[in-house]
């Protein structure tokens, strides 16, 4: 059959995710999530100590005869994947330590350029029941972009905000699947063994994807990335071979609002918004000449000029020089360093006044 000129966007295709993503025209994806089959191995059912079944994963589809047949199968998939990706696009895959090892040599082999691994602590991990290895309490994500020259995106700004302006760290704290988000059956039981949970799915999204942009998941499952990604903003295209899981992501999806305003799901970096000059404060009138500023430890103070500079004891310069001036240091971000009195003692970075006027030319 002939590959389509255009990708079915926000739609599920039923059938194997290597016949599927071979359909798909190349380069018509900015992200794939891939939540594969992690091949566990598992022999039999596994007790609580009061003897009751652990509801684990026993489909056929995590089933293969030996390392070699899932190499095959990693293998065909991801540079399957890799064609559809556009040349700055990126993926994430998520494993455990059964498969996450071969998955990573695989990626490296095609092509792909690791960029982090990401460690997904479970607030709420399974217990070793046996109490013959540690509780395994983490599975781990590898990020990588298509090429090493690959120019992808990275919301780093947005990382930070979401982690109370901290720098977001490469282990994510996050609980697993549970409670209402978990779907279940008319018997209750989970209708899906690996749901995912949509914290997971928001951040990856957040972190490397902007609106409008193509998701694809080529193990959709129960339908967590085209939830998140209809949610945020951002096109998707699902694959899933069992018709039963397909139909509950169908009308999960069904239910999720999309969001309204592009604006409010977006992540600019700093370095596209519009260049705001320290002297366009005074300017505007959010400093006037003379105004004291204070550093962040309050050891410093500088004053401010009508020129857009400031003056210390002993130099006069832009924002950056007499931060770095102060300190003794080669540099400096002044419009972090520098603080206003905000009324009552609180001292606020002047980049809140930056931020204000950037907000009006807008």
């Amino acid at each position: 059959m002939a590959a389509s000129t255009q990708p079915p966007l926000d739609r599920i295709l039923t059938g194997d995710c290597i016949e599927e993503m071979n359909r798909l025209p190349a380069g018509s994806v900015d992200l794939v999530f891939a939540d594969p089959p992690y091949n566990l191995q598992l022999k039999g059912g596994l007790l609580r100590p009061n003897q009751t079944e652990v509801d684990g994963v026993d489909e056929d589809w995590d089933k293969f005869a030996d390392f070699a047949e899932y190499d095959r199968f990693t293998r065909d998939w991801l540079a399957a994947a890799r064609r559809l990706l556009k040349p700055d696009g990126t993926l994430w895959v998520i494993g455990s330590y059964h498969n996450i090892f071969r998955v990573g040599a695989i990626l490296q082999d095609l092509g792909y350029w690791i960029l982090n691994d990401i460690v997904w602590r479970k607030t709420n991990p399974m217990p070793n029941f046996r109490g013959r290895r540690f509780a395994n309490a983490h599975e781990t994500l590898i990020w990588c972009a298509k090429e090493k020259s690959s120019r992808y995106t990275f919301n780093h700004a947005a990382m930070k905000a979401l982690n109370d302006d901290l720098q977001m760290r490469s282990d994510w704290l996050l609980p697993i699947c549970s409670g209402p988000e978990r779907l279940r059956d008319s018997a209750g039981r989970k209708a899906h063994p690996t749901q995912k949970p949509e914290a997971l799915l928001h951040r990856v999204l957040m972190a490397s994807t902007r609106p409008g942009e193509v998701v694809l998941d080529p193990f959709f499952g129960s339908g967590t990335t085209g939830a998140v990604a209809k949610r945020l903003g951002r096109r998707w295209i699902g694959i899933e071979r069992d018709r039963d899981y397909a139909r509950i992501a169908v009308a999960r999806i069904a239910e999720v609002r999309a969001a309204s305003d592009p604006s409010l799901v977006d992540a600019p970096a700093k370095r596209e918004q519009p260049r705001i000059p320290f002297g366009w404060l005074i300017e505007r009138g959010l400093l006037e000449p003379g105004t004291v500023l204070t550093s962040h430890n309050r050891r410093w103070t500088a004053k401010v000029r009508a020129d857009g500079t400031l003056a210390t004891a002993d130099f006069r310069g832009s924002i950056h020089q007499a931060g770095a001036h102060v300190q003794g240091l080669p540099a400096c971000n002044g419009w972090q360093f520098w603080c206003f009195d905000a009324g009552g003692g609180r001292l606020q970075p002047i980049d809140l006044l930056r931020e204000r006027l950037r907000g009006e030319l807008n």
